[in-house]
């Protein structure tokens, strides 16, 4: 499902997963399409490798893979992808007879519905769902739209979104005459849905019985991942320490805080039933843009090594975006690290800068700055 992304190769993978687990961050792969004859009999080898990885965990949609793990990786768990569309309790209960561990249920799930799956499936079978990112128009994974239109397979990572595509409206006597239909003034976006974003609803999903959260991460930059992911990570710390009246009143600040990376209109899906605005979702937007990260960190009040992703000025208000959560300052100064020339900005991405940054910060954290003029992306 990720054929246009940068895949690890075998040696990275190796490294990835040793650098995970020395910090406690379980690995799943996902072998989430469904495979073809060709593809198939290759699966064995990458199994055993997977499972001498040290892997946690794989992610399958296929009957076969899931055969294929069981024989050649016993050590590695099966967690059924939401590519495999489990919508009742009879298929997380076959699931789970079959060997899975955890079903990723879904998308199309009300909350309603995923409670009664919980409470009619065995004890032992983990359920996850999805709480952030984007929605299709079709059940999820499904679609054919891409391959019929463009001969990009959506179930195998390619698809080309067609759902996002402004359409119009011809008729068979007049070929070649487009009759515009307007949803407002920027046109009409009838397949296109909005992103779906739980971060105000976390204590019921967890009422449900839901004990693992997806966030959509595929192709996203690192600068989505490190915002959203750390946004849900505090809410469910408040949740879990300070109960659900703190974690409440903090969802407006939450709520803010996801919507600082590039988004469309964001819903709650259909977890409260049908979506109300199921179309229209045309562009993203985002309220704050990624503008460097620190490559050598220092203590409080530190000269940082930064490496520019975007233009920011001398006095602009930044953050610092920390596993701690988002931290605010002011650029006071900002030297080139190649020359130690003082300069008020620089324009070429890659740019290796020099700045204090208060509170101090450490080698991989993020700077954001407001979007200029709030531009869609």
């Amino acid at each position: 499902m990720r054929s246009f992304a940068g895949n690890f190769p075998p040696d990275e993978l190796r490294q990835a997963v040793s650098l995970c687990h020395r910090r406690g961050v379980a690995v799943h792969v996902t072998c989430n399409t469904m495979p073809r004859n060709d593809e198939i009999r290759r699966l064995p080898e990458w199994m055993e490798y997977l499972q001498d990885l040290g892997v946690d965990a794989v992610i399958l949609a296929d009957v076969g893979v899931l055969s294929l793990l069981k024989r050649y990786a016993p050590a590695v768990k099966a967690h059924i992808s939401t590519q495999a569309s489990v919508s009742n309790y009879e298929a997380a209960r076959a699931w789970h007879e079959l060997g899975a561990g955890r079903v990723i249920l879904a998308r199309e799930l009300s909350l309603d519905e995923i409670a009664l799956i919980r409470a009619k499936a065995p004890n032992a079978l983990e359920l996850e769902a999805f709480i952030h990112g984007a929605m299709c128009v079709s059940y999820s994974g499904r679609c054919l739209l891409s391959n019929y239109m463009t001969g990009r397979d959506a179930n195998r990572g390619a698809c080309a979104q067609p759902c996002r595509w402004r359409y119009h409206l011809t008729e068979e006597k007049r070929p070649g005459e487009y009759l515009p239909v307007y949803e407002d003034e920027r046109g009409t976006y009838l397949y296109s849905a909005g992103d779906l974003c739980m971060i105000g609803h976390l204590d019921r999903l967890r009422d449900a019985g839901v004990a693992s959260l997806k966030i959509e991460g595929r192709m996203k930059t690192a600068y989505y991942v490190a915002t959203v992911v750390s946004a849900y990570r505090r809410a469910l710390d408040l949740l879990e320490r300070e109960g659900a009246e703190a974690y409440r009143r903090a969802v407006p600040e939450l709520l803010a805080e996801v919507r600082k990376a590039s988004h469309r209109t964001l819903t709650t899906g259909f977890y409260f039933g049908p979506p109300e605005t199921p179309g229209g979702a045309e562009g993203f937007t985002q309220s704050m843009e990624y503008v460097g990260d620190v490559v050598a960190g220092a203590p409080d009040g530190g000269e940082c090594l930064v490496r520019l992703k975007n233009r920011f000025y001398v006095g602009d208000a930044l953050e610092v975006l920390t596993p701690e959560g988002p931290r605010a300052f002011t650029v006071s100064r900002m030297t080139l690290d190649t020359t130690g020339e003082s300069v008020q900005t620089a324009s070429v991405a890659g740019t290796l800068l020099r700045m204090p940054i208060p509170g101090g910060a450490g080698a991989g954290d993020l700077l954001r700055g407001p979007c200029r003029n709030h531009r869609s992306l």
